[in-house]
């Protein structure tokens, strides 16, 4: 959500800092806009829309600049509000991710001072505060006016005077690249990579001065300190779009690669995770989004594979919760690591006295510092706004978490995990089956794509997968859905059947086959066309209008294999109507306000 650029070094500016801003184009904006130091003043661009749409010819050549794309919170999207913002002497400048809790009593009180703001945004009255604060020492007058705030924030500032940059960070990701005689910081790493694979990850309360040739951290305390330099591991390469017309088509197609890597090394347990040290009687899952349905999916995982009971809760929700006696071992899945709900439910359940594992796909992220234990998914950069190889890879992650909760409280015997961990490598082959189907699948999703409601139906573990197809679709192709558990639709939901609501019905051949085959008569009898996935069988085949086959699978793996299908559905129906897919409107990659 929203996306930062900084750099200072050797390289003309403003083509970095653009680049840069493309490359966290999929974190969603509304706006634009580049800032540059040019001998003793700040010369600025800012725009509602598109990236390309900015002037950046009319700003002078220079080797000091902060980009920033917006996605509206206060204020609209238009030129006015978009950064980056100045000061009322012009010679600061900054721009701001996150949520400034206390704008408005700031805001006041600087009007009392005779400042004058020009936009509606929360994040305007950063650059007057640090006006306010200045004596010569730029990080000095951040550190000082980030005391005064309350709320989130990744803050990068320049200064006309000054061939530095200055930066702060809380619950906001922030990351520093560490060049040779040239140093960036960026929301996220792909912003770097076309200039170094070397990053620092910026901490909560840390506030950092950027030169060409040094790079000075100090945390909350004002001590000075020193972050290990990591190395990313995938490249620029693996962040683009590799011959394919969309991000999001390229990462359903990177699937089986991502399953196989998240396996690797991992079926006979995870190597850095030492479960025995905490009492697991029971599992709570916090999630967001498509990281909740994973939670969903996991939660028939873990309680079927390791017999341990399980409850899913919202992370926007948790904190909100009533405090039970007891003290679940609680997982909180995100994407990112840096979802905002997600990290405050992290940090109410520690609160709570529980014991905590964070799934994420992201070296280092905010997450991972608020648990007490990590599992990375593996899945490799994502950058289209919908996730698709992330959510597959978090439910790879869980079967292999319950197999190894399983075999250590010796609810699963050794035979039945050997044939779980055999169904688990067919995987990759089996979504590459499906990926054959492409063409198959693009063909009925053309049929899709002039329905104004659509319903996803599935029964025990295929219900959460319903629902995280219904809300890809609603992602990307802006048509209304709902997932619906199938016997659920006569209580209600059968009033919105007719001949122009389409159901997409999951039909796995479980313990609820029967009953599913039911539940699709029924819907039949209502004339709705009704779209079959599932094992070829001449049951499914006589109730559906149409039919998607998946291979022969254990029906307990069965949603890994369904849900890439119902990607391709949600992708080929948004491709129709001519949506723009790796940015659907009003959308973030990674939601960091709560």
């Amino acid at each position: 959500m929203c996306g930062i650029v900084g750099y200072i070094g050797k390289t003309a500016v403003r083509e970095v800092i653009l680049k840069g801003l493309e490359r966290l184009e999929y974190r969603g904006y509304d706006s634009a806009g580049i800032a540059v130091k040019d001998d003793d003043k700040i010369s600025l661009v800012k725009k509602k829309g598109r990236i390309e749409e900015l002037s950046v010819e009319d700003l002078p050549e220079s080797t000091i600049g902060i980009g920033h794309t917006r996605w509206a919170t206060h204020g609209k999207p238009s030129d006015k509000n978009a950064h980056p913002f100045l000061d009322c002497s012009g010679d600061i400048s900054i721009v701001h991710n996150g949520i400034i809790d206390n704008f408005v009593s700031i805001k006041e009180r600087l009007r009392d001072k005779g400042h004058e703001f020009n936009s509606d945004t929360d994040s305007e009255v950063i650059a007057h505060l640090i006006e306010e604060n200045y004596r010569g020492d730029l990080v000095e007058a951040l550190r000082s006016s980030v005391k005064e705030l309350e709320g989130s924030y990744a803050i990068v500032a320049i200064h006309s005077e000054k061939n530095e940059i200055a930066a702060a960070r809380n619950q906001s990701p922030l990351v520093v690249g560490v060049g040779d005689g040239e140093n960036l910081l960026a929301s996220d790493v792909p912003a770097l990579l076309d200039h170094t694979q070397d990053v620092k990850y910026l901490q909560d309360g840390d506030i950092v001065r950027l030169t060409s040739g040094s790079i000075d951290i100090w945390d909350r305390t004002g001590g000075e300190v020193e972050r290990i330099t990591k190395t990313v591991e995938w490249s620029i390469e693996d962040a683009e779009k590799g011959g394919y017309e969309h991000y999001m088509l390229k990462e359903i197609h990177e699937q089986p690669q991502a399953i196989h890597d998240s396996i690797l090394g991992r079926l006979k347990g995870f190597e850095d995770l030492d479960l025995k040290r905490y009492r697991i009687d029971s599992i709570r899952l916090i999630a967001c989004g498509t990281s909740f349905h994973a939670g969903l999916v996991g939660k028939y995982i873990i309680e079927e594979i390791s017999s341990i009971p399980c409850m899913v809760e919202m992370a926007s929700e948790y904190r909100y919760s009533s405090r039970l006696s007891e003290y679940p071992f609680t997982i909180l899945l995100s994407q990112s690591g840096e979802t905002a709900d997600t990290l405050a439910a992290a940090k109410e359940a520690s609160l709570r006295g529980c014991k905590t594992l964070g799934i994420t796909n992201v070296l280092d992220s905010s997450l991972t510092r608020e648990v007490d234990e990590v599992i990375y998914t593996q899945a490799g950069p994502e950058i289209g706004v919908a996730a698709t190889k992330t959510f597959t890879t978090q439910i790879v992650v869980l079967y292999l978490l319950a197999m190894e909760l399983g075999l250590m409280k010796k609810t699963l015997d050794v035979d039945k995990a050997d044939n779980y961990r055999n169904e688990l490598r067919r995987l990759p082959r089996l979504v590459e089956r499906i990926l054959d189907r492409s063409d198959q699948i693009k063909e009925l999703s053309s049929e899709l794509a002039s329905a104004k409601d659509i319903f996803f139906i599935g029964r025990n573990i295929n219900y959460p997968v319903a629902m995280e197809g219904a809300l890809k679709l609603k992602e990307i192709a802006y048509i209304h859905a709902a997932g619906y558990p199938a016997g659920e639709l006569k209580h209600g939901p059968f009033a919105l059947l007719t001949e122009e609501t389409p159901v997409i019905a999951i039909c796995i051949k479980d313990k609820t086959y029967q009953k599913m085959l039911g539940n699709i008569g029924e819907i039949a009898a209502r004339d709705s066309p009704i779209y079959g996935v599932g094992i070829e069988d001449k049951e499914i085949q006589k109730l559906s209008d149409h039919n998607i086959y998946i291979p022969e699978v254990m029906p307990l793996f069965s949603p890994v294999v369904v849900n890439v299908a119902l990607q391709l559905f949600s992708y080929y129906t948004a491709y129709e109507l001519g949506r723009e897919i790796d940015k659907p409107r009003n959308l973030a990659k990674s939601v960091t306000v709560e």
